[in-house]
This record gives structure tokens, sequence and C-alpha cells, in this order.
């Protein structure tokens, strides 16, 4: 199979989504607003989580969600001791 410019134009993948729809109805992708804002990993995650959790995982998001923000709280914390 040959990939030329065309065929990578018309394949963004921002424009494709493995494992559903749920992002598709967004006016902004949670990655597109992560990344612009720079958001570390774990803010990114939590910004996910919630976008999504009402055409996806439900309350599961909400935990996962939660469990990131537990995670930054820990780093912040842990960035007070080391100072």
């Amino acid at each position: 199979m040959s990939c030329n410019r065309h065929d990578e134009l018309a394949a963004r993948p921002l424009d494709i989504q493995v494992g559903g729809d749920h992002y598709k109805n967004f006016p902004i992708q949670p990655a597109v607003y992560s990344e612009r804002n720079k958001l570390s990993w774990a803010e990114g995650e939590v910004i996910k989580y919630v976008t999504r959790w009402k055409s996806k995982g439900g309350i599961d998001d909400l935990r996962k969600a939660k469990h990131c923000i537990d995670i930054l709280i820990q780093l912040e914390l842990d960035k007070e001791k080391e100072w």
C-alpha cells in the first residue's frame, strides 16, 4: 500500500476515532484542548474523562477523573516536600 501526500492529508488522526464516537460531538476534542493549553498528562486525563463521562464511561469515568486529580494533588504535595 502506497502512502502519498494526499492520503496523509485525507486521514488526519484527529478526524478518526478508535473505539467509539464519544468525542465527535464536541466542538473541540479533549486532546486538542489539552495540547493547546499546555496541560500535563494528568490534567489532560481529567479533561478527557469529564468530557466523555455522559456518553461513554458514566460514573467510572468520573472516578477516573477523580483519581487523576488525586494524582495531581500528590504530585504537588511531593513538590512542596522537596522544597
